[in-house]
């Protein structure tokens, strides 16, 4: 939950900025990679973190996933996702998709509307969990619990924060929250101090984070911290709102390849996911339909 500073907490320092630069992938989509392969160990049990917004000819069409959980949290517009096993559901701005892939899923994913943004963020499972079996959920924007106080409005996605709860667990416990503060205004967020923290900044060009004298931090950076259990953010802007999501999660502390659409514990991991994935067994039995 938020808390103020005091003695008994340690504030988080940032440790390193990374700059999700804007990049054309495939034909019509436009993508910040927040988080790639070389920031994994890092970021444990995080896998990737993208930004991303398609034009109405792009999208995803049927591909596999396995061994992960994701999270898709819309910004602007809406995302068709779409299941070999038939199920079809949209989810607009301000909802979130929970997936996990599991021993195997078979999807796709196309833009509804022109103007579109969001973001997806991968979690890795335990490997006794990667081949748990696969499941999804939507939260609608309104089943979305939030709070705000003293110019801080929180959306509860996953974790707790100003007294709230939000209403789904993943398999890695992890914390996301989607913060706006207005101009002045601070939070100190609570974090469980074994757990890897970091921030993706949305808008605003003036946050500041860890320290009241630390440099300001731009939209579309990814703020990673280092050890303590508080989270602390100023906005110094005199006019504009600072919005960031503060994304953290249990370490798994466990080898990780991650290949394409599949995240493993070895090669021979990835190499049998492919396999499987040819040859429609172990998961992908539906692959013989698509």
């Amino acid at each position: 939950m938020s808390a103020s500073c005091d003695s008994d907490r340690v504030t988080r320092q940032v440790i390193k900025n990374v700059l999700a630069k804007l990049q054309k992938e495939g034909e019509g989509a436009l993508v910040r990679n927040g988080i790639t392969e070389i920031h994994q160990a890092l970021l444990d049990p995080f896998v990737l973190l993208v930004d991303f917004s398609f034009s109405l000819t792009a999208g995803f069409a049927d591909h596999p996933h396995r061994g992960f959980e994701s999270v898709t949290y819309m910004l602007k517009g809406g995302i068709i996702h779409k299941y070999l096993k038939g199920n079809e559901s949209t989810i607009k701005a301000g909802d979130v998709q929970w997936m996990t892939a599991g021993r195997g899923i078979i999807h796709s994913e196309f833009p509804e509307e022109e103007v579109n943004n969001g973001l997806q963020l991968w979690i890795n499972l335990p490997s006794i969990h990667r081949m748990i079996e696969p499941k999804n959920l939507e939260l609608s924007s309104l089943e979305i619990p939030r709070a705000e106080k003293d110019g801080v409005e929180v959306k509860v996605i996953a974790g707790d924060s100003l007294g709230i709860k939000s209403p789904y667990y993943t398999t890695t416990p992890i914390m996301f929250l989607d913060f706006t503060l207005k101009p002045g205004s601070q939070t100190h967020q609570t974090v469980p101090e074994s757990w890897t923290a970091f921030a993706y900044i949305l808008e605003g060009d003036e946050g500041v984070f860890g320290s009241l004298n630390s440099l300001a931090i731009q939209a579309h950076y990814v703020v990673v911290f280092g050890p303590g259990d508080l989270v602390s953010v100023w906005n110094k802007s005199t006019s504009r709102a600072l919005r960031f999501l503060l994304i953290a999660g249990e370490p798994i502390g466990e080898p990780l390849v991650q290949c394409g659409p599949f995240v493993m514990s070895s090669q021979d991991e990835i190499d049998m996911a492919f396999e499987d994935y040819r040859n429609a067994k172990n998961g992908f039995e539906l692959a013989k339909s698509s």
